[in-house]
């Protein structure tokens, strides 16, 4: 596994991937069930220009929408509410019970796609952070509530 770290308004993501260009993780540190840098990882501080130049494109206000090869590792359902998230739009919000129409699975599996979104390895590039609860609430975000409401204020949904 490929790696490097870079700075961000939410602290250094661990950006990784398999080989140059394809990433299967960016963590923010502290992130609940987030990687850390194996010993058998390689630091490669080039493989990643490409996410890390949208990421920063992204926290500038720049960008909306990432253009990545994406491999994350996960169930298969864990792996359809992770492609579902690509279909949450910059600057909107949806319920973990819309979130599980959007992935085509039933209503009763709220809790289990609740589990898959903070299980998310690909924090801000599968937006994870639009996701709140069915009452309007910023509910969990693996990466801390305080992260989640940056990243909503930085697109829009709340005011600073």
């Amino acid at each position: 596994m490929l790696y490097t770290t870079h700075p961000s308004p939410l602290g250094d993501l661990l950006v990784a991937g398999p080989e140059p260009g394809v990433l299967s993780y960016v963590t923010v540190p502290g992130q609940k069930g987030g990687v850390t840098a194996g010993i058998d990882w390689r630091r490669d501080d080039r493989a990643f220009a490409v996410a890390t130049g949208q990421l920063d494109a992204y926290f500038a206000g720049e960008l909306r929408e990432f253009d990545l090869v994406l491999a994350p590792r996960g169930s298969a359902f864990r792996e359809r509410i992770w492609a579902a998230l690509d279909h949450i739009a910059y600057g909107s919000t949806v319920t973990y019970g819309r979130l599980a129409a959007l992935a085509g699975v039933s209503p009763s599996a709220v809790r289990a796609v609740g589990g898959a979104v903070g299980a998310n390895p690909l924090t801000v590039i599968r937006p994870c952070h639009r996701v709140i609860g069915a009452d309007g609430s910023l509910t969990g975000y693996a990466g801390g509530l305080p992260r989640k409401r940056h990243l909503l204020t930085l697109e829009g949904v709340l005011t600073a």
